[in-house]
């Protein structure tokens, strides 16, 4: 078998910032309590290591205790919680991805302006839950061009439109072309669809005309490694989403002579390594 791996596969630039500033933390020689404020980053292996390491984990504020250090995770958080985080004099270590704290300082802006904001994301997801604290009342998330169609833009507001950072970069471009024409006085975008998330979706893409079957690795709960196995499968590429190389097995996947092989940017080098070196051994 042939295996063609993915070269931007695994950790981007965010994720690797936002653990190299926990792994500080926990080096540090402070022996206060560490907590992550929701997971750091979307790859259960990873949160094992550092639960391992003493690290808790919460996804409530107000179970913080009073003096201990947490860290933000590379998604960000709703900044009245961050706000009140500080008034109870816990000390906040910052690890929201560069890309995510551009997205919110610039949708603030927008929003002081007077703005409302249409946000292509999903809406249960953290990084859209921070995005939205920094839009104000008035905005709408949605993840299909379909609710966008539904949804009632209202005479003389005026719109803008951001994505999550994560997004699918093609899919946004459509979404724009379809709000010009709904809004001919003119539409803001902010281009907050992360370079990251562009050229692994691109490679992703070259990887479904290149190979009979794509393998795409991470965290189930990664909406990056989501995305890339839907822009595979869009290219009509059987496509095989997994965690770990305990999740493949052997005799499905020996029907393929070229195999692909790419990763979200929450998974670790390690576990691509092992999915690779499985494929060369069929």
């Amino acid at each position: 078998m042939e295996v063609v791996r993915a070269r931007l596969a695994g950790f981007c630039m965010g994720v690797g910032l936002a653990l190299k500033k926990l792994d500080a933390l926990l080096e540090d020689g402070d022996t206060r309590p560490t907590f992550m404020l929701g997971p750091i980053i979307h790859n259960p292996q990873v949160l094992e290591a550092y639960a391992k390491r003493g690290v808790g984990l919460t996804r409530n504020p107000d179970e913080l205790p009073d003096g201990c250090r947490v860290i933000i995770r590379a998604h960000g958080i709703p900044r009245q919680h961050e706000t009140a985080l500080l008034s109870r004099g816990v000390e906040v270590v910052d690890a929201t991805c560069p890309k995510v704290k551009r997205a919110q300082l610039l949708i603030g802006a927008e929003a002081e302006a007077g703005k409302s904001l249409l946000l292509f994301g999903e809406d249960d997801h953290p990084e859209v839950r921070g995005l939205l604290s920094y839009a104000g009342p008035d905005a709408f998330v949605f993840e299909t061009r379909e609710e966008l169609a539904r949804h009632e833009l209202v005479p003389g507001r005026e719109y803008f439109l951001a994505a999550q950072t994560t997004q699918d970069r093609q899919g946004f471009i459509q979404i724009q072309e379809e709000l010009r024409e709904r809004l001919p006085g003119g539409l803001p975008v902010l281009e907050t669809v992360c370079d990251a998330t562009r050229l692994r979706q691109g490679e992703a893409i070259r990887l479904a005309g290149e190979c009979d079957c794509v393998i795409v690795a991470g965290g189930k709960a990664s909406g990056n490694t989501r995305r890339l196995s839907q822009v595979i499968e869009e290219q009509g590429t059987p496509t095989v989403l997994v965690e770990t190389v305990d999740d493949l097995t052997a005799g499905a996947l020996l029907q393929y002579k070229r195999m692909g092989l790419t990763a979200g940017a929450s998974t670790p080098k390690s576990i691509i390594d092992d999915i690779e070196a499985f494929l060369r051994a069929l």
